[in-house]
């Protein structure tokens, strides 16, 4: 079969009806609105907000719309419409003022991929705000216990550590964290990377620890996606995945997004996002070397064939915090000091990263040199100095501090 009829056998399945209907508008509380629409798949879309005049679109690629929606509505929200041209379905959202809406996310249901679309009544802003979605995925569990060292298994570790930059994501405005595994279970590859995308996550991290049978190896590495392994390290990894995820592979269900599928229908978006990767990569890899604790296995971001990191579209980075096979990185990463230092990297290499590419109608798009952190019940501000990577001095200085005393809810902010 020639590759122009096997690409064209692609795109027929692909484009195969994924039809679009209106579903309901919600209200969640007093100053929150949930709109919602049914699909039959999760699909691969593009949400984004106006101003003059005020909306939300939501652009649902190889898609149609069952039938015509115009929904008129109360306020903020004057009207609800859609329309489908050329297979691309485009949902708009006509707003009477500017509000903080969440990326849509895709839920699977009995009666189809329910598509929801959160707004919430804000006073004062002057144009639509959202916050930057980054979904962590802290490598293995369950089951698959990773690499194991002494006393030190790979799948705790990696939780740990996600749960370290989730609490950063979290507690820093302009940010919202989605784990993709909050607890000890076992989810699989196609899992991770689908649940990225029905969160509508602006970047995938992948958090692992390697090991080895040598245990002088040691030392943080940083990989993005590619066929072709960029050191021997990479191709014994990619190696050793390939063998573990082809039942996988083939478990792809009729409701999920094929990512292989889309690589070739959608190369130039493919090649942005490898492009960004990258970017991202080297901005975690960058703070990876200022952390005096740890040590670099690869000076530069190194290529691999990881499943998990295989979107089409969302900038994805696998962060190797260290071998725990070897007893220095296995003592550092068995430390809570050691975990929060590899969390700081990474939240500093995701915060660089969008500040340089930040998504319109973000915080960080109006160059802002500063975050504000809400202070949580037993933060202190030498813990806060380290999680962000500056001084007590700093924050004191910036947030006039009478005897560095700070208290639960407080707002600072961070020079970073």
């Amino acid at each position: 079969m020639n590759k122009y009829l096997y690409l064209c056998i692609i795109l027929s399945a692909f484009i195969r009806s994924n039809e679009v209907s209106f579903n309901e508008v919600t209200k969640l509380d007093s100053d929150t609105i949930q709109i919602s629409f049914i699909l039959e798949k999760v699909s691969y879309l593009k949400s984004y907000s106006l101003i003059e005049p005020s909306r939300l679109v939501i652009d649902i690629h190889d898609s149609s719309l069952k039938k015509e929606i115009s929904e008129v509505y109360n306020f903020p929200v004057k009207k609800i419409s859609a329309t489908s041209e050329e297979n691309l379905t485009r949902i708009v959202i006509d707003l009477y003022e500017y509000v903080k809406w969440k990326k849509p996310t895709q839920t699977y249901t009995e009666n189809g991929i329910l598509l929801n679309l959160e707004i919430e009544k804000a006073k004062k802003l002057k144009n639509n705000i959202r916050d930057i979605v980054i979904a962590i995925d802290a490598g293995h569990g369950g089951r698959d216990p990773g690499a194991v060292g002494s006393n030190v298994v790979e799948k705790d570790i990696t939780l740990l550590i996600a749960r370290e930059l989730e609490r950063t994501l979290r507690d820093t405005e302009g940010y919202q964290a989605v784990m993709i595994r909050s607890n000890d279970e076992s989810v699989s590859l196609n899992q991770r990377y689908q649940n990225a995308r029905k969160s509508g996550a602006d970047a995938l991290i992948s958090i692992h620890a390697d090991g080895f049978r040598l245990e002088s190896v040691k030392g943080a590495s940083v990989f993005v996606w590619s066929n072709e392994a960029s050191s021997s390290v990479a191709r014994n990894l990619s190696e050793r995945q390939r063998k573990r995820i082809q039942a996988q592979i083939k478990d792809i269900k009729p409701y999920d997004f094929n990512e292989d599928e889309a690589m070739m229908i959608y190369p130039s978006t493919y090649k942005n996002k490898i492009d960004q990767s990258l970017i991202l990569g080297n901005k975690i890899l960058e703070q990876l070397k200022r952390d005096p604790f740890t040590k670099i296995h690869k000076k530069n971001v190194e290529f691999a064939d990881f499943r998990v990191l295989k979107s089409v579209d969302i900038p994805s980075v696998l962060v190797e915090s260290g071998f725990i096979t070897n007893p220095e990185d296995a003592e550092r990463l068995n430390k809570k000091e050691g975990r929060r230092m590899i969390a700081r990297s990474i939240f500093l290499g995701i915060h660089n990263y969008f500040k340089e590419q930040a998504p319109s109608g973000t915080l960080l798009q109006n160059n802002q040199a500063y975050v504000n952190y809400t202070v949580q019940e037993g933060d202190t501000l030498l813990e806060l100095a380290i999680r962000f990577g500056i001084t007590v001095e700093s924050i004191s200085k910036t947030n006039n501090l009478k005897n560095n005393s700070i208290f639960q809810g407080q707002i600072l902010r961070i020079h970073i």
